[in-house]
Formats: C-alpha cells, sequence, structure tokens
C-alpha cells in the first residue's frame, strides 16, 4: 500500500535507536524526509547515515534532550513546515509509591506530558494552515492499564492521553490528526532495563526474567521496533485521516481490554 505521504517531513523524538528509530525507518521507506533526534551525538550520526543509504531520504539529526525547552528549540529551528511529528521520550525509572516525591512527579510530567504538549503547540498551526497534518505520541499500555512499579509513567502518559482527547478533536476539521500509539513490551532498552529489574527482584537470570514476562503475553513474545514504526506510519498515512483522538494498543494482546 502506498502511504501517500512520500515527499513529506517528519520530525521524530528520540529516534536515534528503539521505538523512535522503527518510526523513523518505516516514514523513511515511505520517502518521507526526517528530523530525527538524540541525546548520544556519535549514535545519532550513525543511525542517520544508515537510514540514507537504505532509503534515499534527507535526514538532518539534532543531538539534544528534548525534554528541555532549549532542546525543543533546537529540534523545530530551522526547520520550516513540519507534516508529521512523532513525540517520544523514554520513560521514568520504576519504583513503589515510597519512592517518589514532588521532584520526580515534575521530571516525569516534563518528560512525557509537557513535552510532546510544547511540540505539538509549536507544530499544529502549521500544520492546520495547510490543511493537513498527522501527529503521534509515543505512550505506553500503561494508560490504559496501569502498572504498578510504574506509577511515573502512568501519571504522566495519563495525562497526555487527556490533553490529547480534547485536543485531536479540536483540530481534526482542519485536516489534522492526533493519535497515541501505546506500546507493551518491545525488544528494546526499555525492555532491558526493566527485565534487569525483575531479575534483580527475583534473583533470577536475565533469559528467565525475559521467558518470565513473555509468558504473560498472549503473543508469546517481545514486540519489534520494525512492526511498531509501520503502525506509526499508517497512522501518518493519506489513508488514516479518519483515525482521530485514539489510543492504539501495541502490546500481543497483553491488556485485556475492550476500549
Amino acid at each position: 500500500m502506498d502511504m501517500g505521504i512520500s515527499g513529506k517531513k517528519a520530525v521524530i523524538c528520540a529516534s536515534s535507536k528503539g521505538l523512535g528509530r522503527g518510526c523513523a525507518e518505516a516514514l523513511a521507506a515511505e520517502g518521507v524526509n526526517l528530523v530525527i533526534n538524540g541525546r548520544n551525538p556519535e549514535v545519532l550520526e550513525v543511525t542517520a547515515a544508515e537510514i540514507r543509504a537504505a532509503y534515499g531520504v534527507d535526514v538532518k539529526t539534532v543531538a539534544c534532550d528534548v525534554t528541555t525547552a532549549e532542546g525543543q528549540l533546537l529540534i523545530l529551528e530551522g526547520v520550516g513546515q513540519v507534516d508529521i511529528l512523532v513525540t517520544n521520550a523514554g520513560g521514568p525509572p520504576p519504583g513503589i509509591w515510597s519512592d517518589w516525591d514532588r521532584d520526580d512527579f515534575i521530571a516525569a510530567l516534563d518528560a512525557n506530558m509537557l513535552t510532546p504538549i510544547a511540540l505539538m503547540k509549536a507544530c499544529l498551526p502549521g500544520m492546520m494552515s495547510i490543511g493537513w497534518g498527522r501527529v503521534v505520541n509515543i505512550t505506553s499500555q500503561s494508560v490504559k492499564a496501569p502498572i504498578a512499579v510504574l506509577g511515573l509513567s502512568n501519571t504522566a502518559r495519563t495525562g497526555l492521553t487527556g490533553y490529547v482527547a480534547g485536543t485531536a478533536r479540536q483540530v481534526a476539521d482542519k485536516g489534522v490528526t492526533i493519535n497515541n500509539l501505546l506500546p507493551g513490551i518491545h525488544a528494546t532498552d526499555r525492555a532491558v532495563s526493566l527485565d534487569n529489574g525483575v531479575m534483580q527482584a527475583k534473583g533470577i537470570s536475565m533469559e528467565q526474567a525475559q521467558k518470565q514476562r513473555q509468558s504473560s503475553i498472549p503473543a508469546g513474545r517481545y514486540g519489534t521496533a520494525e512492526e511498531f514504526g509501520a503502525a506509526c506510519a499508517f497512522l501518518c498515512s493519506q489513508h488514516a485521516g479518519y483515525i482521530v483522538g485514539q489510543n492504539i494498543l501495541l502490546d500481543g494482546g497483553g491488556t485485556n481490554a475492550t476500549i
């Protein structure tokens, strides 16, 4: 299927690796020119070179922390018209209720709620002015089914979900869609971090921790960045204009919910 987005420009946050890179590659495969971002300049440049070589699209790199106001200005500086925005940032560390104080919640809100809101506010006017735009926020399955040890993430990403629910419906008549992709466990650095937490808490090996967590997923495995990216590319396509304000799970069936 031709997604109909060749030649458009996408800004993709935290895209040097993991799910963000999966989205970048899927969009590049559709002929979309990219602005990609990461904190590590060396990893970012390697990713950019590989995407250019594989897909022949323009790739601009911005090495910065996108969760800061300075980083947000840098990633949008000189970009011009943004057709597609994919927001993404690493989640806060796991813990229990007694671990977290006000500063921890403020940091989580800054990274996982206020950053995507700031980027949307910067990009939406331009999208609305041309009558077309796509925004995809990478959130978490914990939005639909909160995970006890991810209280910081649950809180921040649920707040973003509430913001999107209203905003998406206010801009849809201008040809702009905003939707959220809710990953379950994917084979990324985040999964390794959480597997390590299980390993340490239960005194088991990494392999045992992975098998234990995979056994809780109906699909029997972790997701891949490639299949996540493909879903993102479809939401950014010409064919997704009637999908508005939705929270779409990609979790291998792990969340048993009908809404």
